[in-house]
């Protein structure tokens, strides 16, 4: 997809540190050198080409309800009727095809683990194949932000003149024990989806769950520091924007070696996400757990093999499984 200055700048500036301002997409705007109305235009237009998924929340895995990735391996004739089942269910938010056995992958959120143990039956029920749950043991780094500079493998946080709100403006002027549950629970359920696109967007919440501006932007801030919102700002469909090439790398690891080589395939640029999931022997012997995104798949073979090397990591057993169809791309919604 190709993107203008502006579109460029909205895209690769503000995926981290959304500014916790009455007017943000104003603040956007100074950075940017044009009007808010010119933000707000752009960032539509921009979700209507399926290039934006939304702005706002991406939440920490298992700080808010449960969540589980989850494979099934299918017959080729029974992937698309399969898949439409799986997209049916409201619990899952990604749901791709994966070039190996296991060929239909996809991520489910519910409330609590009960509610997602129901989904997961449900699928197989309705399916008449059964389901391996991959949990979350450990994350070694969780981010999928995408740059679109000249140098596409740098982190998206991790750049000169990243425009940020300023440090008294995303600090949190409550404690966070002292948000109040109930404005919590409201809160995620009015955010999931993204905030409005709209000039006074936390007002927009507050008049949605009967509070205050001021309290959404406390309780936002709040979940910021404490974890249970993982990154504020613009969520971007990384597809759509050119990579192509995704690649989810599972990597047989000792048990003892597995915190060290998490860390450091964490702290690679090329990663996007790394974390630890169980074993599911006789089926699936693999333990860790990282995404690699490339333009093609050439050089995403190149970056792995690269970061194997960087790593200490050459010698293990690994394989790569990249997405060949994208059935479903969205926010988990924990409420609602």
């Amino acid at each position: 997809m190709d993107v203008n200055a502006l579109e460029a700048r909205l895209l690769d500036g503000f995926q981290h540190d959304f500014p916790l301002l009455e007017r943000p997409y104003a603040a956007l705007a100074a950075a940017c050198d044009c009007s808010e109305g010119e933000v707000l235009d752009t960032l539509r237009r921009l979700s209507a080409r399926g290039a934006v998924s939304r702005v706002g929340p991406v939440f920490g895995i298992n700080r808010i309800g449960a969540s589980t990735l989850a494979a099934m391996a299918l017959a080729e004739a029974d992937l698309q009727r399969v898949a439409a089942i799986v997209n049916d269910c409201r619990e899952v938010n990604h749901n791709y095809a994966r070039e190996h056995r296991f060929n239909l992958w996809f991520v489910a959120a519910a409330a609590d683990r009960a509610a997602l143990d129901a989904t997961l039956a449900r699928i197989e029920a309705r399916s008449g194949y059964a389901v391996m749950d991959l949990p979350m043991l450990r994350d070694h780094h969780i981010d999928l932000g995408f740059s679109l500079g000249k140098d596409p493998h740098r982190r998206a946080d991790d750049r000169p003149n990243h425009p940020r709100a300023s440090p008294s403006a995303a600090a949190p002027r409550r404690q966070p024990g002292r948000i109040p549950a109930a404005l919590v629970e409201a809160l995620i359920g009015a955010i999931q989806d993204g905030l409005p696109l709209q000039p006074r967007p936390y007002a927009c919440v507050a008049r949605q769950i009967g509070c205050a501006e001021g309290e959404v932007l406390d309780a936002i801030a709040a979940l910021r520091a404490d974890g249970r919102i993982r990154r504020f700002g613009v969520v971007v469909r990384h597809r759509a924007l050119g990579w192509r090439a995704n690649a989810m790398v599972v990597w047989d690891v000792p048990d003892a070696r597995v915190d060290e080589l998490g860390e450091r395939l964490g702290r690679a640029a090329p990663v996007t996400l790394c974390y630890q999931r169980p074993r599911r022997p006789p089926d699936w012997p693999y333990n860790l757990f990282s995404m690699v995104h490339g333009r093609d798949r050439d050089a995403v073979h190149a970056q792995v093999d690269e970061l194997a090397l960087r790593a200490g990591a050459a010698g293990l057993p690994r394989e790569l499984l990249f997405s060949s169809r994208c059935f479903k791309q969205r926010g988990a919604r924990y409420r609602g």
